[in-house]
């Protein structure tokens, strides 16, 4: 499958960065801000900005690798916490409700699958991988059906009036499946990559680390798509589909944590023109998130030390791009509101 990603046009960019300037601060007071609201800038290419209708999809699977007890749950909370979602009753749904974002559910191959409900969108790949300890997690043509349904889900919010996206996932046991692919496709070391989930023992790391290990030895081929099919989880595959989808439509796609960075980090080996289109929320605990942050040269609009995923920090981020929008829009400029301009060196002008 071809994803055609529109290269982003930035010839605009010093004209941007001179309105910005010319704001009523000195140049740069604003920091992350201001990179954010030229990167919005240059993806909607028009005077002013918008936000409208942000859609958080959450996309949960199960893992094979978790028959090896690699978690401190099993493989049946995943259902657990879609039901949670659905009632309500997540971090996600607080922090949604908090910011004006519309919340969906999708089922990318959990093992029990849910039946149909409001907010849930049905695009299960199977009742959860196999166990990529022992041979391919998935077959290729699950991986293309994959990155087809991720696009499919984020074009119709998309084409629904969605401006800004909003990728989470949930899978007991996925960021063993995360772990295994940032070292496939980075040839980190194992260690590097593997970090304690949602708080394992250390007899439960270490079999990890040596699972994944046996995992990466076996051969491969290194594209991107062998990768996701060797390790990958069914939300994983779908989530790359979704950044890409997404960045074809020329849509913005805030990144939530480990589990996701890594997604968008396949997605831009897939199509490199998509890393214009991704800002990234936060960093978070999960000891690979750094290592994967700096794979793709990203920098993060939060650092509060969260490991939930769920798109906790991916919504948590939404106020900041909402005031990267409003300073843009309608902060007054030096000439507008009768101000002297300060330049850098502090001397007026």
């Amino acid at each position: 499958m071809s994803f055609v990603i529109p290269a982003l046009d930035k010839t605009a960019t010093p004209a941007i960065r001179q309105r910005i300037n010319l704001k009523t601060k000195p140049a740069g007071a604003l920091g992350l801000l201001e990179n954010l609201a030229l990167q919005l800038a240059l993806i909607q290419s028009k005077s002013r900005l918008s936000l409208n209708k942000p859609v958080l999809l959450i996309f949960a699977a199960d893992h094979g690798i978790n028959s090896h007890g690699l978690s401190i749950a099993p493989s049946e909370v995943t259902q657990q916490m879609v039901s949670n979602f659905l009632a309500g009753g997540a971090a996600a749904n607080c922090f949604c409700r908090t910011n004006g974002i519309e919340l969906f559910v999708v089922d990318a191959g959990i093992v029990k699958p849910l039946p149909d409900a409001t907010g849930v969108i049905q695009q299960s790949l199977g009742c959860g991988t196999a166990d990529f300890s022992q041979g391919p997690a998935m077959t290729m043509a699950q991986v293309e059906a994959g990155l087809a349904l991720g696009r499919h889900v984020a074009n119709q919010h998309i084409m629904a009036g969605c401006d800004l996206l909003l990728l989470g996932e949930m899978g007991i046991a996925n960021t063993s499946s995360a772990a295994a692919l940032l070292a496939a496709a980075t040839d980190l070391p194992v260690e590097t990559c593997v970090g304690r989930g949602t708080g394992i023992s250390d007899e439960q790391f270490e079999l990890k680390l040596a699972l994944i290990k046996q995992a990466l030895q076996r051969p491969y081929a290194k594209d991107p798509q062998s990768i996701l099919a060797e390790f990958g989880g069914f939300e994983i595959v779908q989530l790359c589909g979704a950044i890409l989808g997404a960045a074809a439509l020329k849509k913005p796609v805030l990144i939530d944590g480990f589990i996701v960075s890594v997604a968008a980090l396949l997605a831009c080996q897939i199509a490199p023109d998509c890393r214009d289109y991704l800002i990234f929320a936060h960093k978070g605990a999960e000891a690979g998130h750094e290592a994967v942050l700096k794979a793709l040269d990203a920098t993060v609009l939060l650092d509060l030390g969260l490991r939930l995923g769920e798109g906790t920090g991916a919504a948590l981020a939404v106020p900041l791009v909402k005031a990267a929008i409003s300073f843009y829009n309608d902060m007054a400029s030096f000439a507008d509101a009768g101000v002297t301009q300060v330049v850098e060196t502090g001397v007026s002008q």
